[in-house]
């Protein structure tokens, strides 16, 4: 940045930002976009819909920043106030643009444009000077606009994937341009599964500390991911000052990590039977039809996806999945004995390469001593007779729907190895 020191600020206006109603997820996408072009970045305001209050923050602003990012209060309604409070914070006037208003129209079906006209047409006013911002996802034009000298403004609106659309065909070429010196950030996520958090931050803490590039770890729920970040001229420079850490930890943790940046569990699971011609189905108990969801969020999933058998009662479980009166009354539903039945069963029946069943106990009601709580069963039947049995405890401290998402974890992550050490 050519007067780096000043920086970038984002200002999300609209009232319902303030009342919590929705999460402010532009914010956050911005922020990851400025950090890629290498911008300082200070400070993020959110404002409600008051012409007052956003000429005051926006007059602040224009004192101590170069760049002033808004995203939210386009639009036709009576509280979308950006443009007009943008203006009057500089004393100017607001000129119509007849092309805009022309564009607006055929985005529109006609029986729209009767009701909404004289609101919508106030969408096509900007200051003089001011370069349009196209929205090719909706009707409200942004602008990137410079009142005085050193200090612009671009304005979006808040509405995410217009948003973003009109950061990636318009306004990230001008920013890169105008702001960005010619460092840029480059990342790489690696994604570990069947590791914890601690066990991972004990293990790498001497990456801790690299400055080019930096290592950082951070966890969702049953995943845990390192993002390695350089700083370079190109991404080509970047990927070779990231490759050495990134080898490293791909020998230190090869059984744990699972993928990269987009992959997910269910999707590098996918791409595995895939490559083996081989397909699969699940007998879920606990889970409830959340095993087979995870798969079939995939696009792709039909390949290898058979189906499911959701038992959730022994009346079911004898049923459709001839688990016998007998073998339920002296296990119990929850047991290894009648979880590996459910898995050879349900691959039998439903004629696939591999099963997975799982049965275990949710909470928070339902459990007792001998069978807690987090108590999980979890079976995978396969090719060649294949079977695995896996037992597994989750703290009682977590809730339903944490122990069925890591349950879900375990299902998948269990099949990976397994098809892992048989390459």
């Amino acid at each position: 940045m050519s007067h780096n020191s000043k920086g970038v600020e984002i200002l999300s206006i609209g009232t319902e930002l303030l009342l919590g109603n929705i999460i402010n997820t532009n914010a956050q996408w911005i922020s990851e976009q400025l950090s890629l072009l290498g911008l300082n970045h200070f400070r993020q305001s959110t404002v409600g819909d008051n012409c007052d209050r956003i000429i005051k923050v926006t007059q602040e602003i224009s004192k101590r920043s170069n760049l002033l990012i808004t995203t939210g209060g386009l639009g036709p309604t009576p509280d979308d106030l950006t443009t007009e409070a943008i203006a009057k914070s500089f004393n100017v006037s607001l000129f119509e643009r007849p092309h805009l208003w022309d564009e607006i129209k055929q985005k529109l079906p006609n029986s729209k444009l009767k009701d909404v006209s004289s609101s919508l047409r106030k969408q096509c006013f900007f200051p003089k000077n001011a370069q349009i911002i196209n929205n090719p996802r909706g009707t409200a034009p942004g602008m990137i606009w410079e009142p005085i000298e050193g200090f612009t403004i671009i304005t979006f609106p808040g509405v995410p994937s217009e948003m973003k659309t009109m950061w990636e065909e318009t306004a990230y070429a001008f920013i890169k341009t105008k702001f960005s010196d010619s460092y840029s950030f480059f990342s790489n996520t690696l994604k570990f599964a069947g590791i914890g958090e601690s066990s991972v931050a004990e293990k790498i803490n001497y990456l801790l500390n690299l400055k080019n590039p930096t290592v950082a770890p951070y966890a969702n729920l049953g995943e845990v991911k390192i993002r390695i970040t350089a700083r370079a001229k190109s991404d080509l420079e970047a990927k070779n000052i990231i490759k050495p850490v990134k080898e490293k930890l791909k020998k230190d943790f090869s059984k744990f990590i699972f993928g990269e940046d987009n992959d997910t569990l269910p999707s590098v699971l996918i791409k595995e039977l895939t490559k083996r011609n081989q397909t699969i189905v699940f007998a879920e108990s606990c889970t409830g039809g959340l095993l087979s969801s995870s798969l079939t969020s995939i696009s792709g999933s039909s390949k290898v996806f058979q189906g499911s058998i959701v038992s959730y009662s022994n009346e079911l479980k004898n049923s459709l999945l001839n688990i016998s009166e007998e073998k339920l009354t002296k296990y119990g539903a929850v047991s290894e004995e009648v979880c590996e039945a459910m898995a050879i069963n349900v691959k039998e029946k439903l004629g696939a390469d591999w099963a997975i069943a799982i049965s275990g106990i949710a909470g928070p009601n339902g459990g007792s001593p001998d069978k807690p709580v987090g108590l999980v069963y979890i079976s995978i039947s396969g090719p060649n007779n294949h079977k695995t049995n896996i037992k597994k405890i989750f703290n009682s401290t977590r809730n339903r729907i944490e122990i069925q998402t890591l349950s879900v974890n375990v299902c998948l992550n269990s099949l990976r190895l397994i098809l892992l050490s048989s390459r």
